[in-house]
């Protein structure tokens, strides 16, 4: 008995075919995991750089906010100096707003560049309230006291303060208070961030603006 052959033009695929078809999808199914793949990647970098630059905005609106309500303390009614102490690495002063107290009464702030390794350190901020000065060392003062680390990875970091009386615009690294007898009219504060990208910002002193 002869054994049947199928026609040639019965339906079916010759294996060449089907390996065509397979490549073909292996092919089609590569292109869409890479193209997958770039744009889960470029959604990743997109997200971080909001975080980014969300965390910069919180950063220079809680610095801001304090540099902007400045006030002019003065330790007595007798006391014609002002306590503002303002260097190149660190500025402490009284604000006339406190966060830690809803906005409400005056406050203590410190804010300082510590370098570490490298060159690069983390920039601290330090919030007490009440206000208080002239303390013995041995007494506690008490009250509410804060520290936060609102940057890390700084370098390069540098306060600079307007003079108010200056007809040019004069930047100085130093503003005592006790000396100058007044505010800055605005403080300036610049950096390097990890990439080595500038980071500068200016911020006007409410008190002394408005003195003008």
């Amino acid at each position: 008995m002869k054994a049947s052959r199928r026609p040639r033009n019965s339906p079916g695929f010759t294996l060449i075919e089907v390996v065509l078809a397979l490549s073909i999808f292996a092919l089609i199914g590569a292109v869409l995991y890479g193209a997958f793949s770039l744009s889960h990647s470029a959604v990743e970098k997109s997200q971080a750089s909001y975080e980014a630059n969300q965390k910069l905005r919180s950063f220079t609106d809680l610095l801001g906010s304090y540099i902007r309500s400045a006030h002019p303390y003065r330790p007595s009614a007798q006391d014609t100096t002002v306590f503002f102490d303002g260097q190149e690495e660190q500025l402490t002063f009284v604000s006339s707003i406190s966060l830690a107290m809803g906005g409400r009464g005056m406050s203590k702030i410190r804010v300082a560049w510590e370098p570490a390794e490298e060159g690069e350190g983390a920039i601290q901020l330090e919030e007490e309230v009440p206000v208080r000065f002239n303390l013995s060392e041995d007494r506690d003062p008490g009250g509410l006291r804060n520290d936060v680390i609102i940057r890390e990875r700084v370098k390069d970091f540098r306060f600079a303060y307007l003079d108010p009386k200056s007809e040019d615009e004069r930047w100085e690294e130093r503003w005592d208070g006790r000396e100058k007898l007044a505010l800055p009219r605005a403080v300036r504060l610049s950096y390097r961030d990890h990439n080595g990208k500038e980071i500068r910002w200016v911020f006007p002193v409410m008190m002394s603006v408005l003195a003008q």
